[in-house]
């Protein structure tokens, strides 16, 4: 097999004494049983998506490994001399359930440490919303948290947050590469200076339930809390360290853990994948709610940044709600809430993304509050906080099953979240109703939207020049009309253009270009094409909206918007 002499340069010069002999002989037994991964570890760097770096673990400069975290980290640390120049610098660090992540965690701490930097290294695992808040809480300038969120077992990642909490956002991702790029391998100092490594573990936890129990508690009664039988799985992954005891603190007794999925495995052993957005990650879960006759079921991914949840029908039946209807109940309850505290006069806000239901409009109208819709990403969410700071946020959420409360975690954290959507639950039951009867008149009383996601995997090299050619096409040769209905608009993100195609008109649009297409057609309709910024997938977001009169019509009106958006993907040739 043919190799290109780019990847044999970076080939030989991860076979130079920089790197240990274990690489080495990896690299070289690479080299003559598997060309065609050898290419795929090393014909690029692994690159900051919308989640930080995220990737394969493996030997390679495209992989997830010593060498490429320890060059991140050392980039970083310069980095951070550079911005905080004469500042005492200090960094916190956690990881999650994933092979080698307390190994890759050391080694990051360790050059840090190096560097003279003060880290704060979680003694164990920990959820990525902890680090977010231990960050502001204990001062520091950056933290790091080792994860790939749910991605199959054989990945990892390095997601980087700054001094805010919140996640780094362009231009400072930019110029955190460009300094990362800049070094040579021979560069990383990894040697440690163990005096400046402190680990940390109980302080935190405890302020961490605190603040999660104060921000997503609202009065519920201790009555209603012990009504309440709720179903958690932390499907094999760090939750379990943080939401038993954060549902105990504010006084859940009823928590029945799927007990098969409550130790940490990186191998992720009872599911196809540990994602709360695939129904089947929720399987065990949903019939341990039967068998007890749970009111509620939730389910958080790896690293406890999203969460699933089922909830009852009015037939008895558990079914899964999407990211978008949680997103729904949660910011329509917190309005709630806040309107009955009077807390709201106008200088409030709700955050959202462009690939979240629209709803969240009529919601953020409804109450008089602001909402901002930021590019995909809670990053962007973070960011709004810190743009705005003359402005209350309230709570914000994305599709992808991710909310925050409060602006204690600057980051979707499934920890207070779950709390938030018991609190519902609770309440909704104790007045004779129920969490899905509560989301039908939302749809009566705001309009009733439906949203579907289709996700194509496309693996490797050519996948990723596949997914290159999809976007190429649609905005070179723009559809004019989807299933019948003329398309009205169409945004690009990445021109920073949106076009009427009615009037040929066209406005620039005010927000950081993103590889985001959006098309609007003239019945309300949305259809959103985004190559992920993590993953190896090219994702597609529709949404359809008509007018519910009344919850009997539910089922009737919901059939009518499947039936669009099955005729939206056959149109687009999603199938």
């Amino acid at each position: 097999m043919y190799i290109a002499q780019n990847i044999l340069d970076a080939v030989n010069e991860w076979l130079t004494p920089s790197f240990d002999n274990e690489t080495q002989v990896a690299i070289k037994e690479l080299m003559t049983t598997s060309p065609k991964e050898l290419e795929d570890s090393f014909y690029k760097n692994l690159e900051f998506g919308t989640g930080g770096m995220r990737g394969v673990m493996g030997v390679g400069n495209n992989r997830i490994n010593k060498y490429t975290l320890g060059k991140n980290t050392q980039g970083l640390s310069n980095y951070m001399k550079s911005v905080f120049p004469g500042q005492n610098l200090k960094v916190v660090i956690a990881y999650d359930c994933r092979h080698n992540s307390q190994t890759l965690a050391k080694v990051v701490a360790d050059v840090f440490s190096a560097n003279g930097i003060q880290v704060y290294l979680f003694s164990d695992l920990r959820p990525t919303p902890e680090l977010s808040f231990a960050l502001k809480y204990l001062g520091c300038q950056c933290g790091i948290v080792l994860t790939a969120s749910h991605n199959p077992p054989e990945y990892n990642g390095y997601k980087v947050y700054w001094e805010d909490g919140g996640q780094i956002v362009p231009p400072q991702d930019g110029e955190i590469i460009q300094a990362i790029e800049s070094l040579n391998y021979d560069q990383i100092n990894f040697s440690a200076n163990e005096n400046l490594i402190q680990y940390i573990d109980t302080e935190i936890d405890e302020a961490f339930a605190k603040s999660s129990v104060e921000n997503a508690s609202f009065n519920t009664s201790a009555a209603a809390k012990d009504n309440l039988n709720i179903v958690f799985t932390s499907l094999h992954g760090t939750s379990i360290m943080s939401v038993p005891g954060t549902l105990e603190k504010a006084g859940y007794k009823n928590v029945n853990i799927v007990p098969e999925q409550a130790k940490p495995d990186g191998n992720f052993p009872t599911v196809k994948s540990p994602n709360p957005e695939e129904p089947e990650a929720l399987t065990m879960a949903l019939a341990l709610a039967d068998k007890l006759n749970a009111d509620i079921v939730v389910g958080t991914d790896p690293d406890c940044d999203r969460l699933g949840v089922a909830v009852r029908n009015n037939e008895g039946k558990m079914i899964l709600l999407n990211g978008n209807q949680t997103m729904i109940l949660m910011t329509a309850f917190l309005l709630e809430q806040w309107k009955k505290a009077g807390k709201i006069n106008g200088k409030q806000f709700v955050g959202s993304t462009i690939v979240s239901t629209p709803m969240i409009l009529e919601l953020a109208t409804a109450y008089g509050v602001e909402c901002k819709v930021g590019l995909t990403g809670f990053k962007w969410i973070a960011k709004m906080i810190k743009d705005f700071p003359e402005l209350q946020f309230i709570g914000g959420g994305e599709e992808s099953f991710g909310f925050m409360v409060g602006d204690a975690v600057r980051d979707k954290d499934a920890v207070a979240a779950t709390l938030l959507i018991c609190e519902i639950a609770a309440q909704a039951k104790a007045k004779g109703s129920s969490v899905y009867n509560t989301l039908l008149q939302y749809y009566v009383d705001f309009g009733f939207y439906k949203e579907h996601l289709i996700s194509l995997t496309k693996k490797g090299k050519e996948g990723l020049a596949e997914i290159n050619q999809m976007m190429v096409s649609l905005r070179e040769n723009p559809l004019k009309e989807i299933n019948g209905q003329r398309v009205v608009m169409v945004e690009d993100y990445k021109s920073s253009i949106a076009k009427n195609l009615f009037t040929n008109g066209e406005e620039t649009m005010a927000v950081p270009k993103s590889d985001v297409l959006i098309y609007y057609t003239e019945d309300g309709s949305k259809i959103c094409a985004r190559p992920s910024g993590t993953e190896p997938k090219i994702k597609f977001y529709i949404s359809v909206k008509t007018e519910l009169d009344s919850v009997a019509n539910f089922t009737k009106v919901e059939q009518e918007l499947d039936e669009k958006i099955k005729n939206i993907i056959a149109a687009m040739q999603l199938n």
